[in-house]
């Protein structure tokens, strides 16, 4: 069975170009190395890595680039660093968007998604004039559903299926939960969904979901309806606050471990396997069209996916999937207000 690291190249004759922005940060320091070694893209894909930070993150960005250069990663080809969006979104094959404003004390919803609006408005404009015509991009960035909404505003002529934001952090927690809950290896728990928004509205969902080895409901198995609504919805919901809690800074190494996994089964395949995208609603499950919501998705080689049609959806799961609709429907008014 091929692995990660020994799958086909994408681009044989040539190395992928991918962008990272924020590649100074935390998340951009977690993910390089993941890049490096062929976690994303395997072995024989030589890599060119075009890294962004704003100006004054310019040094710790060149300390970067040397710790790059120092490990000798085979399959790095070349690093661009710089502070120059254009220059970095150069016919880039996939971008993958860390970098985004964060939220502060005090600071309104509409505030962030001004302040964001104008990164992405810019990076959006940007890569629709400089980026390959088949770009893949994925936004890391919160509020990062809504991010990816306006982007695409901005980058019209990249087509809507090639832009996604990241819930497979959201998708990991959950499938780590559930197996941790039933003492099963996370290899054999399939199955999990995150609806909604990356946000503390997001319904992770096992309703649907097997573990190898329980011909039970999954859903009785874990204690039933009651107890993922008092413990596991919960307790994933509010996961990235735990670690703040606890670390004093957000998650790095899971959100870049969650953005490696989220490219790979994008570009590379998820192999059947149902895995978690924010992409743009076009109604299905009657959820508002033109939002970017995370839905269940496979996906096959060349950067393709399709929504899974057809899963049962309980009165539960209903109201808790209108209720993070409803939430990515009011953001998307917010943000799309500050253009008209």
């Amino acid at each position: 069975m091929e692995t990660m690291f020994d799958a086909e190249p994408i681009f044989p004759d040539r190395p992928i170009r991918v962008a990272v922005t924020g590649a100074a940060g935390q998340i951009g320091y977690a993910l390089l190395p993941l890049i490096c070694t062929g976690r994303m893209f395997g072995m024989s894909q030589k890599v060119s890595l075009h890294l962004l930070e704003i100006t004054p993150a310019l040094t710790a960005l060149s300390g970067v680039a040397m710790e790059l250069e120092d490990c000798a990663f085979p399959v790095l080809e070349s690093i661009l660093a710089t502070d120059d969006a254009a220059e970095c979104f150069k016919d880039v094959d996939v971008a993958m968007l860390v970098g985004s404003f964060p939220r502060k004390a005090g600071m309104e919803r509409k505030e962030l998604l001004s302040k964001n609006g104008a990164i992405f408005q810019s990076q959006g404009e940007i890569l629709e004039a400089v980026a390959s015509k088949d770009v893949k991009i994925v936004i890391v960035g919160n509020p990062a559903n809504t991010n990816a909404l306006i982007l695409s505003y901005f980058a019209k002529s990249i087509p809507v299926q090639n832009i996604s934001a990241l819930t497979r952090l959201d998708h990991n927690r959950t499938v780590g939960f559930v197996a941790k809950k039933l003492g099963a290896s996370v290899n054999n728990v399939e199955g999990v969904i995150i609806w909604g928004n990356h946000s503390s509205t997001q319904y992770p969902d096992v309703s649907n979901a097997k573990v190898k080895g329980f011909n039970q409901s999954i859903v009785e198995a874990m204690g039933g309806v009651e107890y993922l609504e008092e413990a596991m919805i919960p307790f994933i919901q509010g996961r990235g606050a735990s670690i703040i809690a606890a670390r004093k800074l957000s998650s790095a190494m899971s959100a870049a471990n969650a953005a490696c996994d989220h490219v790979r089964d994008w570009l590379l395949g998820s192999n059947g396997r149902i895995v978690s995208m924010a992409v743009r609603s076009e109604g299905e499950y009657d959820i508002p069209k033109g939002i970017w919501y995370s839905f269940p998705v496979q996906c096959s080689r060349g950067g393709e996916f399709t929504i899974v049609q057809g899963l049962d959806v309980s009165d539960f799961s209903r109201a808790r999937m209108d209720a993070t609709a409803k939430e990515l429907t009011e953001e998307r008014e917010a943000a799309l207000s500050l253009y008209q």
